[in-house]
Order: C-alpha cells, then sequence, then structure tokens
C-alpha cells in the first residue's frame, strides 16, 4: 500500500529516479541479509569448534552433552562502521592475563564509531608472538568489556577478531563477540581486557554467559 501512496504523490517524478530508489532500497536489504547470514555463519562455526574434541576448550564431561553456545539474536544495531587510525609509535607491552602469564601486545590502533547516539573509542592489539605465525601476520585482536558483564554475558568480558584494514574505515560486528577460553576452562590462559576497552553502553549481542549446568 505504501508504494502506491508513494507513486500517487510522486507522480511527476520521472522513471529514472525512482529505478534509482527501488535500487537503493534493495540494496539496504541486500547489505542487512549478508550480514544476518554471516552472523550465522558464525555462530555455526563456532557451535562445530565446540563439538570437536580437537577444537573445543570444554572439558569432556561437559562437551559430550553440549549442542550450542548461547546467542543474542543478531542485531545490525551493534554492527558498526568504525573510523581505524593507526598508533605506528605505540611501544609493545605485556597484557596481564587470568593465569598471571604476560601476553606481549602492542596497540596496533584505534577504532571510533557511534553507538546509541554516543561516540565510543577501542584500542586494537597485535600480539607479538602471533604475528610471525603463518596466517596471522595481519591479525588483530580487539577485548572489550561493557555493563552486560558478570549478568547476560561473561564477567571479564568478550573478545572480536579483527585483520588489519586496508582503508581508514573497518565494520565492527559485535554480534561476533565470543567469551575467552577461560570462560569454559581454567586451565586456559586468557588476556584481561583494559581498563581502556570498557564501554559504558549494554552489548546486547554475540555469546552470551556459559551455564555448564545446562
Amino acid at each position: 500500500m505504501w508504494r502506491l501512496i508513494l507513486l500517487f504523490l510522486l507522480i511527476t517524478v520521472s522513471c529514472k529516479e525512482k529505478k534509482y530508489h527501488d535500487t537503493a532500497v534493495k540494496n539496504t536489504v541486500v547489505l542487512q541479509t549478508e550480514a544476518l547470514s554471516d552472523v550465522l555463519q558464525f555462530q555455526n562455526k563456532l557451535n562445530e569448534e565446540f563439538k570437536d574434541p580437537e577444537t573445543s576448550p570444554l572439558p569432556d564431561r561437559i562437551r559430550k552433552n553440549f549442542e550450542s553456545l548461547d546467542f543474542f539474536a543478531p542485531d545490525t544495531l551493534f554492527r558498526v562502521t568504525a573510523v581505524f587510525a593507526r598508533t605506528p609509535e605505540a611501544l609493545p607491552f605485556f597484557m596481564p592475563t587470568s593465569t598471571g602469564r604476560k601476553s606481549e601486545e602492542v596497540v596496533y590502533g584505534t577504532v571510533t564509531f557511534m553507538l546509541e547516539g554516543r561516540k565510543h573509542q577501542l584500542e586494537v592489539y597485535q600480539n607479538q608472538e602471533l604475528k610471525g605465525q603463518e596466517g596471522f601476520e595481519d591479525y588483530l585482536f580487539l577485548p572489550f568489556a561493557d555493563i552486560t558483564n558478570g549478568e547476560e554475558t561473561y564477567s571479564g568480558g568478550r573478545y572480536l577478531d579483527m585483520r588489519i584494514p586496508k582503508t581508514d574505515t573497518v565494520v565492527i560486528d559485535f554480534n561476533k563477540a565470543y567469551n575467552p577460553y577461560c570462560a569454559y576452562n581454567s586451565k586456559y590462559s586468557c588476556p584481561l581486557v583494559p581498563k581502556q576497552n570498557r564501554l559504558d553502553v549494554a552489548i546486547l549481542a554475540g555469546v552470551k554467559a556459559f551455564k555448564k549446568d545446562k
């Protein structure tokens, strides 16, 4: 019905302009569909890794009955385009972990984005040991905390994986936020989220807290 009303109101608009309008709407729908498909693939892949005894962080007693992680419903509100800025003068430092071990990192850059009408900034890190391994040359690590921690999500915060962007913008999809392995098994050593990467908003996206009694 809204298309008929629009046609009536814009009856003097050229066919070329109407075609452009329709294409813009179509492109928006396609983008949203692709983003949803991408998130669902991420969820399926993560579940398969957790079921596989070769890749799962779960203890065998829990893994044998594992079916799926608990995810927030995908929400494109938490898929943001951020400005990426390099920090070439940053020096390596040792990031604390859950076991007391130190992880050598460098602040590779920052991402700045709008969410819930406010501007936020997070630091992005590059592990100095990992960058020398095949397939991880351009890997970046984005740990973050938010006000859902300890309630809907893991108390220690969550992680996002990134690759070094080729431009000064990058899409950050919090629907792909996942828990560190120490949320499932205390034998793992996990980097702790730095205080500067704590968001004062609720990120209702990605993996929820894991309930071991499920």
